[in-house]
């Protein structure tokens, strides 16, 4: 058994989806089972969030037109194939669906109907490209995730439950061998609701169904050649890294390298199952494999995070910042559910640096100068070097002030100013 994970890019068009219908194919020719994993079209996600807020602001006619336009896009690509209506049933009744929910004022909370919304990104997209799949012929099985990843009902951050899942995915691949279809980033809670696993966690979708399924690998198909070292947006010269080890996977991902999502790496290291990042506009070259043993001398590789934040925090009597101090910072922002992408203490104060988000950063800033006198620097980047040397550090902070610095054997972490010199 074989995952395959198409992201939005791969699908945001026709010419798109006619490529993976290649590579699928090509995939399937020699007898290989195959299940795919597919997230929203392009830009659908977003689009769908617009909906949302329309909706639950009792918008009726403004998240009707929001939604409209998705339909809109999605029928330019249904357009440009000869399906049959028969064929498009399925797209076509969950247009209907989303329609007529629109119409009745939401009664349950934002990250509840924000689930039962968005959701529906993917589960247009693997409707639409099982048609496809199926009009060429290839003996797809289209399968609805939410009832096989079970998750508690924490929206937009479903936590699975591992043993009811792995049961329910491994019946059913005991009942649908070769080419199964189905969504990523969805899930569902025991009474039939529909949960999201979090922004971008197709890729951890993928993860699941290969942990459960005992698969032979995973396969995640960008539009990069692999696991760059760098971001092309902040370096001219980057290097394909053609193998990481779990351990290299999981700390990029943590300090923020998009290619691959964060919770991806660990279900796949705890069964032994290598990971293929590879370029679907490219299908022929091998990419970058994620498992392999450590190699000498390693590249080093950059993360930058950037509209960062960096609060200090400082007791306002004679006090330390100790274990009950950090207990409480630790309790205030899991309750505002803001997470820190980096932390130091000293006796005097506590700094630590996070996303600047508007919609909870200044309440989180309140409750902290309840108990600290709290000071902070906004418009900043947090540069994270995985296998540094000083002439890494020097090269990322010209034209840039230090603000913070951390290290460790192999990681050096940097909050700094551009002052413009880039």
């Amino acid at each position: 058994m074989h995952v395959f994970k198409f992201g939005g890019a791969s699908v945001r068009d026709a010419a798109g989806i006619r490529n993976v219908g290649r590579i699928i194919s090509q995939t399937i020719a020699d007898g290989a089972e195959l299940l795919v994993v597919v997230s929203a079209m392009g830009k659908t996600t977003n689009a769908l969030e617009e909906v949302v807020v329309s909706h639950m602001a009792g918008r009726a006619d403004e998240a009707q037109l929001r939604w409209q336009n998705v339909v809109i896009a999605h029928e330019l690509i249904v357009a440009e194939f000869e399906l049959s209506e028969a064929l498009l049933a399925p797209v076509r009744e969950t247009f209907a669906t989303v329609a007529t929910q629109l119409t009745t004022p939401a009664m349950q909370g934002y990250d509840e109907v924000y689930d039962q919304i968005v959701s529906m990104g993917e589960i247009i997209s693997t409707q639409l490209l099982a048609a496809y799949l199926t009009h060429l012929g290839l003996p797809v099985q289209w399968t609805d995730a939410r009832q096989l990843i079970r998750t508690d009902d924490t929206f937009r951050e479903g936590r699975v439950d591992w043993t009811t899942t792995e049961t329910q995915i491994q019946s059913l691949m005991a009942t649908k061998p070769g080419l199964v279809l189905t969504q990523g980033f969805i899930g569902g809670t025991p009474t039939g609701g529909t949960t999201t696993l979090g922004r971008e966690g197709s890729d951890y979708s993928a993860a699941i169904f290969a942990y459960c399924t005992q698969a032979q690998d995973v396969t995640i198909w960008k539009d990069v050649p692999g696991v760059l070292n760098a971001d092309p947006r902040y370096f001219d010269e980057t290097v394909l890294l053609p193998s990481l080890t779990y351990q290299d996977a999981t700390e990029l991902a943590y300090y923020g390298a998009t290619v691959i999502h964060p919770k991806t790496i660990k279900p796949l290291q705890n069964k032994g199952i290598p990971l293929y990042v590879r370029s679907f506009v490219q299908p022929d070259q091998p990419g970058t494999m994620v498992g392999g043993p450590p190699v000498p001398n390693p590249t080093p590789s950059f993360i930058f995070k950037v509209n960062q934040l960096l609060i200090s925090l400082h007791p306002t009597d004679f006090s330390f910042i100790a274990e009950d101090n950090l207990s409480l910072i630790f309790g205030l922002f899991a309750e505002a559910g803001v997470k820190i992408n980096l932390m130091q203490n000293t006796a005097l104060n506590f700094s630590v640096v996070v996303d600047s988000r508007p919609e909870r950063i200044p309440d989180l800033l309140e409750r902290l100068r309840e108990h600290f006198r709290v000071t902070y620097n906004e418009a900043l980047e947090l540069i994270t070097i995985r296998h540094y040397d000083q002439s890494t550090i020097d090269r990322v902070l010209v034209g840039k002030t230090m603000l913070l610095e951390q290290k460790s054997r192999i990681t050096v972490q940097l909050v700094v100013r551009d002052e413009g010199g880039n």
